[in-house]
């Protein structure tokens, strides 16, 4: 199993972790992977293709409906 170290974590975040674990019956480190692991499975799915990346990132902040714009080409085919 890999090992990570969080440097610089701020003083409130490390109170916030460790609160969490108290009231979970876990340690720190255990809430810590338990966060992860549960934000990496149900939150986060890898995109497979741009569009899906752009798409994932955007998600949260909402849809947008666009007008269809009825246009007229740009040239005339021509016929020889």
């Amino acid at each position: 199993m890999a090992s990570i170290t969080i440097r610089n974590l701020e003083e409130l975040l490390k109170a916030e972790l460790r609160r969490l674990a108290a009231k979970n019956n876990r340690s720190m480190e255990e809430e810590a992977r338990n966060i992860l692991r549960t934000w990496l499975t149900q939150t986060y799915q890898p995109a497979r293709d741009l569009g899906q990346a752009i798409h994932q990132r955007f998600a949260l902040l909402g849809g947008v409906d666009l007008l269809a714009i009825e246009g007229n080409p740009l040239r005339t085919s021509i016929e020889f």
